[in-house]
């Protein structure tokens, strides 16, 4: 599943559409995981791309200005993909959504498996009761040891589960959760409640170190996953224990290991990670 860093580096990649005029809207194959707003062919045409942000795993697509518009929520799921094309590229069969813009470019979002979604929101409605209730973004300053001290204080589940909690921190997934833990040198069943501030201090800056140097690399891509212009991302060869169970630890020599926690592949170094 794409997380943060793919999400932020598609983001990143249709920024050259801000500013832009659209033409028409083609909506394929309506039933993603809710279903295609069928009223984006009439709505959303000589509308102007006026922001692309993040929220999340959700990249938030802003039309119009503030009396009129709303905001194009984009979930790229399990298996999605965000490309920008030129107009003449024909769809493939797993090719469900197009916003075409006046210059002939396209967003087109394909989703094999049609776990993700096409939202609207507009403006007079303010927010989408699915971001409500998200966590911190954990590269602002407002995700800090102390705020997440205290947020986990009385959780005694696993720390890994609990920093993949939307609701406590957004966007630190299976991967770079796995990847961070290690780098902070803690494991990955510790109880949330047994780590102490200066605990918390190292795995703060891990996660945002982590998801700072999956950012530089382009994200992980794994099966799915390309960047708007049809590239892979390479933090995957950066990886310290993720989905290397049974390769030697890059620092001490010993195996990576693998267990199941929260139904999810987890990988560490016994030697590194000792509880």
């Amino acid at each position: 599943m794409p997380e943060l860093p793919e999400v932020e580096t598609t983001r990143r990649g249709l920024l050259p559409l801000v500013g832009k005029i659209v033409k028409s809207v083609t909506i394929r194959h309506p039933t993603l995981r809710w279903p295609i707003p069928q009223h984006l062919p009439q709505t959303l045409p000589n509308q102007t791309l006026s922001g692309l942000t993040r929220r999340a795993k959700y990249i938030l697509c802003e039309f119009g200005d503030e009396s009129s518009g709303g905001v194009l929520l984009l979930h790229l799921g399990m298996s999605g993909r965000i490309q920008l094309l030129d107009c003449n590229y024909p769809p493939e069969k797993h090719d469900h959504f197009d916003i075409e813009f006046l210059d002939g470019q396209v967003l087109r979002l394909r989703d094999p498996r049609r776990f993700g979604a096409v939202l609207w929101v507009d403006n007079k409605d303010n927010s989408h009761a699915l971001l409500n209730s998200l966590g911190p973004e954990p590269l602002e300053a407002s995700f800090n040891a102390k705020y997440l001290h205290k947020a986990l204080s009385n959780k005694t589940l696993a720390i890994k589960n609990a920093i993949m909690d939307g609701h406590v921190v957004v966007g630190v997934g299976n991967i770079y959760a796995s990847e961070s833990l290690f780098r902070a040198r803690i494991h990955p069943e510790t109880p949330a409640n047994k780590l102490s501030l200066k605990q918390y201090e190292k795995l703060v800056t891990e996660i945002k170190s982590t998801l700072q140097d999956a950012l530089s690399a382009g994200g992980s891509s794994l099966r799915d996953f390309f960047g708007t212009d049809g590239n892979p991302g390479y933090f995957q060869q950066e990886y310290f224990v993720y989905g290397r169970t049974g390769e030697p630890c890059k620092v001490c020599a010993k195996s990576i290991k693998c267990i199941r926690l929260g139904q999810r592949s987890t990988f560490y170094c016994e030697h590194c990670q000792q509880r």
